[in-house]
């Protein structure tokens, strides 16, 4: 099916599959998977801690602290900048050894970052970490769908997806616990000193697999145009523009329904939800990818509705949390795998451009949150996410042949 496609003259490489040994493919290569679980966390705490330090860092940097927020802005453009040229000029290179340049990177960046205290160099850090983060992103799906069988690709998405609520729900918290009762700094430093650790575990654990090789090339214009990536896309940047205008502005909208004191709980609320809607993606996603992204942006838009109607209520505050986080916990493995399925042998590129927009959107939730913020006031965060998942329902259901098929077989 794959190959009728694309023309045969683009140098697609093969799909990202089934290059696990028919003798593994009977069990997940779990040890591998977790290498992989702590790289994905390493990126998302990495870009999310500053704002758990933003005043420390602030007093650090002798800067304002919208100032110093700019340094998440600063690697979602490093990110959004090189994701696409960089995956493109690494193509032919042995995926172990861009895992391992691209976890150095963190090393490096994290490291500058906690020495720093010059402004302008630590964005330039940061600006690094997100060059690293997009290399990393456009690699960590393909290369845990390489590791199995066509079967269990849903979980081993699920394991390596893992990170993303983890560092989330846990992370940041524990980064700012650290931040307060040591130094900023010392956040920044633990991160390296775990990178370090991971460098050695995926040495030792993480199997390794050839590039596109020589001459490998990503073809972005003529992906778009194989059937399903395009949807794909698309739901990826409303759905991640959706969730973090809300997400960003979580502690605010909290504070403006007198819950500002429980920022902390709510997150723990949407973290171990999150883990769950992890585990029922990671079980059912081979046969109902389709079914499961849907649900997922039904239950996300419920607990919208929900936190936009019955504000009020604590209770329900927090059953909206906790669907929000059931909802949410498994749509980066649901985009991930869709992504790879749709582009089929363009799947290096299709992950590429799903990076590339995943982080736009969340650059972009950010601006839009402000300016909502500023202009209507918090109310209008859940009320923004609940009407912009109506084109995400209606994208899915309309891509049913492909992007997001009713019916997937082994192989397919």
């Amino acid at each position: 099916m794959r190959s009728t496609q694309l023309p045969t003259d683009t140098a697609i490489p093969s799909a990202p599959t089934s290059d696990a040994p028919s003798s593994a493919r009977s069990r997940l290569p779990i040890g591998a998977l977790l290498a992989l679980a702590i790289a994905v966390f390493l990126t998302s705490l990495t870009e999310t801690l500053p704002a758990g330090l933003l005043p420390a860092m602030s007093a650090g940097l002798h800067t304002s602290e919208s100032a110093t927020g700019q340094t998440v802005t600063v690697y979602a453009l490093g990110t959004v900048l090189t994701a696409i040229p960089l995956s493109a000029a690494t193509a032919g290179w042995r995926r172990k050894r861009l895992l391992l340049t691209a976890m150095a990177g963190f090393a490096v960046a994290n490291t500058v970052t906690a020495w720093s205290a010059n402004y302008p160099l630590t964005l330039a850090a940061r600006f690094v970490a997100g060059v690293a983060a997009g290399l990393a992103w456009a690699l960590l799906a393909g290369y845990a769908r390489r590791m199995v069988a066509p079967h269990q690709e849903g979980r081993a998405l699920a394991i390596a997806m893992a990170g993303i609520p983890v560092a989330l729900s846990l992370g940041v918290p524990a980064g700012t616990f650290l931040g307060q009762v040591v130094a900023w700094q010392a956040a920044f430093l633990a991160m390296t000193a775990l990178t370090l650790v991971l460098l050695v575990w995926i040495v030792v654990a993480v199997p390794d697999y050839p590039g596109q090789g020589p001459g490998g090339k990503l073809p972005m214009r003529r992906t778009l145009r194989v059937p399903g990536v395009t949807p794909v896309l698309f739901v990826t940047l409303v759905f991640v523009l959706a969730h973090t205008i809300l997400y960003a502005y979580i502690a605010t909208f909290l504070h403006h329904i007198g819950l500002g004191g429980r920022t902390d709980a709510a997150l723990l609320v949407f973290g171990i939800a999150s883990l769950a809607g992890i585990w029922i993606v990671g079980t059912f996603i081979h046969r109902h990818l389709r079914t499961l992204t849907l649900a997922s942006a039904v239950l996300v838009g419920v607990a919208a509705a929900v936190l936009g109607a019955f504000s009020g209520s604590p209770a329900l505050v927090y059953v909206a949390v906790a669907l929000w986080g059931l909802g949410w916990g498994g749509v980066p493995t649901l985009l991930q795998t869709a992504a790879g399925q749709a582009g089929g042998g363009a799947a290096d590129a299709a992950q590429a451009m799903l990076v590339t927009l995943w982080n736009a959107a969340m650059a972009a939730g950010g601006i839009i949150g402000g300016f909502l913020l500023q202009a209507v006031g918090a109310d209008a965060f859940p009320w923004t996410v609940l009407v912009l998942l109506v084109p995400v329902l209606v994208a899915v259901l309309a891509a049913r042949a492909h992007g997001f098929p009713a019916r997937r077989t082994d192989g397919s």
